[in-house]
């Protein structure tokens, strides 16, 4: 018997609450961001060095995804998110306090250890209150996180503009943020299915071989390596192939992240609409089609249009594809998803550099053309995000009608 549906006032608490986390979220890790130059000119380190420090963050993060699922299944999402957060303020300045290059490996760490349970841990609330909400929101929450960044980023560039030292400007950042978790905290969701310590246990073994799982995991790792694709090499892509000025080159990935965030403030209801499976192989064939036109043509007006359906296509992937691990079937959720927020981390870790050894032995056009043949690997596993569906979610209706809503994510 299906228990009653959650007061409607709850339920929009809680999603604020989780907007929030989120939003937070993005905030930190771009101010953070904003500020490396700064903290690499303070301790006078080299490319290399700097390189291996922000390691830190990496292995950090690993760390955080392996003990996210049992933590979470012991002590709940909401207990997670709430210390998560709180700590990731507290760790936010603290590498720009380091004295020494040991100092900022382990403050970065810290950083990523943080960072790494609060991203698993905040969408496992957002998964929850989307069941309870009883239709799609989960991309709005990642939009909220773009917000976010868009916010940390300008923020980070003023206080730089200003002089403002980084300690000074994280730790303003961190106490407001600290300020703002701690007061949303308490509205966030209970875990509607609490997992007990030892059937997840149990549990883990079996999950860890799930066939469907490691799908999901190969979507979210292919639409991430388009993501750090982006990220680091389309201001290069202009820059030194088509020769372009730094201003325009610098508009390359702006294009893509403001792309990338429209994407994600429509994606619920184009997922309401059309369905996860139908949604995830569209948005693929955007990217493959986008792309591969623009690397055809190969001028900068092209390019930044490709750019722009790369935002666009790979926005909605992620968050269909962690609802859809969360809301399967004899999977835990907390462990679903730092299953696949590994997996999908690990397409960030991956793809520049493999993107650049490809340049270096071909070009970085060459480079590029890897993207299009990841995004065609999601289209052809589309079909992975759409078997199963979140609890509490609404039956899709009859094709003919419409509009229809298939829960999948």
């Amino acid at each position: 018997m299906r228990a009653p549906p959650a007061p409607v006032d709850d339920v929009a608490r809680a999603r604020r609450a989780v907007s929030v986390m989120f939003v937070a979220n993005g905030i930190a890790f771009a101010s953070w961001a904003a500020r490396v130059p700064a903290v690499r000119e303070r301790l006078g380190l080299s490319d290399g060095a700097l390189g291996l420090a922000l390691l830190g963050i990496a292995c950090g993060a690993i760390l955080a995804f392996r003990a996210a699922g049992p933590l979470i299944a012991r002590f709940g999402s909401r207990g997670v998110t709430r210390v998560s957060a709180v700590l990731l303020c507290a760790a936010l300045p603290v590498p720009a306090l380091a004295p020494s290059f040991a100092a900022l490996v382990a403050a970065l760490l810290l950083l990523g250890v943080s960072n790494g349970l609060m991203d698993v841990a905040m969408n496992a609330q957002a998964v929850e209150v989307e069941r309870r909400h009883g239709r799609p929101i989960l991309a709005s929450f990642h939009g909220m996180f773009s917000l976010g960044g868009l916010i940390g980023a300008a923020l980070g560039a003023l206080a730089a503009d200003r002089a403002l030292s980084p300690a000074a400007h994280l730790l303003a950042v961190a106490a407001v943020l600290a300020a703002a978790v701690t007061a949303e905290g308490g509205a966030l969701s209970a875990d509607a299915r609490p997992e007990a310590p030892a059937a997840a246990a149990a549990g883990a073994s079996g999950e860890g071989r799930s066939t469907r799982l490691v799908l999901l995991g190969l979507i979210a790792f292919c639409s991430s390596i388009g993501e750090g694709a982006m990220a680091n090499w389309s201001a290069v892509y202009l820059r030194d192939e088509l020769h372009t000025t730094a201003a325009v080159a610098a508009t390359g990935y702006a294009v893509f992240s403001l792309a990338m965030l429209l994407g994600r403030f429509s994606g619920d209801g184009l997922t309401q609409r059309f369905g996860a499976e139908r949604l995830v192989r569209a948005a693929g064939l955007l990217v493959a089609g986008g792309l591969g036109a623009a690397l055809i043509a190969n001028v900068p007006a092209a390019m930044l249009l490709g750019f722009a359906c790369v935002g666009a296509g790979l926005s909605i992937v992620v968050p269909l594809v962690f609802r859809a691990g969360a809301s399967a079937p004899g999977v835990a959720p907390g462990r679903a998803l730092a299953t696949l927020a590994t997996m999908s981390y690990g397409g960030f870790l991956v793809g520049p550099p493999v993107i650049g050894l490809i340049a270096d032995h071909l070009t970085l056009r060459g480079g590029l053309v890897l993207v299009v043949a990841l995004v065609l690997v999601i289209v052809v596993l589309a079909p992975a995000v759409a078997r199963g569906s979140a609890a509490g979610a609404p039956a899709a209706r009859p094709p003919a009608a419409r509009p229809h809503a298939i829960r999948a994510h």
